[in-house]
């Protein structure tokens, strides 16, 4: 084989591998960023805990050192973005909601109709389950990690507090947790 040949078998093997990253990136990019993935995490979060960092929109689940099932969450606006620590103090398939009263407040036309509470069910903002998380004292915080009836808000804040996930991964998320689950949200 000659210089000639070697060059023209050359040229279309380094432009393949110049393309090599878009075309993983492309595939990347197709993918759910908030679909369940197991995670590398630091490895001090005790196992069993859920951790949350609202700014990146995501939940972790601690299955091991070090490791942790990822999913994403839609958290509360700008001003109504909930921290601290607290634990999963009730478990709750398909539950029931009532609207606080700062929300109704803020927002009458869309919560007063429902001062009374709504039913759990498929239209149910709450969605197909909810872990309600309590503080130190044994006092509910009126946070919720719930599903929602509203899948395309995950990844954004829009909620008026509490944590949402898609139904499917809060199921998933509610038969893996148990009372007590200790809960840190940043």
């Amino acid at each position: 084989m000659n210089r000639r040949e070697m060059m023209s078998l050359a040229v279309p093997l380094m432009a393949a591998a110049c393309f090599a990253p878009s075309l993983v990136l492309a595939q990347e990019a197709g993918r759910d960023p908030y679909a369940p993935t197991e995670v590398s995490i630091r490895e001090d979060f005790e196992v069993g805990s859920i951790v949350v960092v609202s700014k990146d929109f995501f939940l972790y689940h601690v299955v091991a050192p070090g490791r942790a099932v990822r999913y994403g969450v839609a958290v509360g606006t700008d001003e109504l973005v909930w921290r601290g620590r607290a634990t999963v103090g009730r478990k709750v398939e398909w539950p029931s909601w009532t609207p606080t009263p700062d929300m109704i407040k803020r927002n009458p036309g869309q919560y007063a109709k429902w001062s009374n509470g709504m039913p759990g069910g498929p239209q149910n903002p709450l969605g197909a389950r909810a872990l309600y998380l309590y503080n130190d004292k044994g006092q509910d915080t009126a946070i919720r990690i719930h599903g929602t009836t509203e899948p395309n808000s995950i990844g954004r804040a829009v909620s008026n507090g509490c944590l949402r996930m898609r139904n499917e991964a809060v199921m998933a998320l509610f038969d893996q947790v148990p009372i007590g689950t200790p809960v840190y949200v940043y």
